[in-house]
């Protein structure tokens, strides 16, 4: 199973309260990987990445994505060396792209991470 399979169970597996379908899209390209849907009724997107370097590689398609929907969109990266959690917003993919892991995340750490996807849309 490959890390970013394995980021997708640890999410699912720590988060019943949202409700998530995984999206195999090979149609679409960028599109996220997860469309989640929270208690408060809103839907926002997940871009899973796993890395063992500070770099973060995204296809064109990932970055026109992002920047094409600003609102409610995600990039969650969890670092394979160091084993840490960060929540991104898709806001910050440029950034993200150019300055890598080090960037400052919105959410670090998995509690945090779950509680801004469950505020999500207030």
């Amino acid at each position: 199973m490959g890390p970013e399979r394995k980021l997708w169970h640890e999410l699912k597996r720590n988060t019943p309260q949202i409700k998530w379908t995984r999206l195999e899209n090979t149609s679409l390209l960028g599109t996220p990987d997860l469309l989640g849907y929270n208690s408060n009724q809103h839907f926002f997107t997940v871009e899973l990445k796993a890395t063992s370097a500070n770099k973060i590689k995204f296809s064109p398609h990932q970055i026109a994505f992002h920047i094409r929907h600003p609102k409610n969109t995600f990039i969650l990266a969890k670092s394979l060396g160091q084993r840490d959690l960060k929540l991104f917003e898709g806001t910050q993919i440029m950034q993200l792209a150019a300055c890598g892991f080090r960037l400052l995340p919105c959410s670090l750490g998995l509690e945090s991470i779950i509680k801004r996807l469950e505020a999500c849309g207030l």
